[in-house]
């Protein structure tokens, strides 16, 4: 089993920065691939930013590449989501998510869930 909990969310304005936090606990970190999804109010959860085990491998989805940049630290069993020039169509409930598997944006891939943290951005 794999705790993942996350921070850092909250209200900003449109052009604004945060930085989301994932902590995790229990099994082998560096052994997981992290990923970070979102899910805006009546629809479905869509990935974000995955990252294979190492670091080495990343992706981002198309509508936030170039603005969000995900990142892991596996000594402080960390994962971060950098999102910079915030649109109000990325206000969503973010979630942390932990998988045993090589894929990096397959949400079926993923087994270990955050509870999430509220993103809201303004106009």
């Amino acid at each position: 089993q794999v705790q993942l909990v996350e921070s850092g969310g909250g209200l900003v304005q449109a052009g604004d920065s945060l930085r989301l936090s994932c902590a995790a606990s229990g099994r082998t970190f560096s052994t997981m691939t992290m990923g970070w999804f979102r899910q805006a109010p009546g629809k479905e959860r869509d990935f974000v930013a995955g990252i294979s085990r190492s670091g080495i491998s990343s992706t981002t989805a198309d509508s936030v590449k170039g603005r969000f940049t995900i990142s892991r630290d596996n000594a402080q069993k960390m994962v971060y989501l950098q999102m910079n020039s915030l649109k109000p169509e990325d206000t969503a409930v973010y979630y942390c998510a932990a998988s045993t598997s090589i894929s990096l944006s397959n949400v079926n891939a993923f087994g270990f869930w955050g509870r999430g943290t509220l993103v809201t951005v303004s106009p």
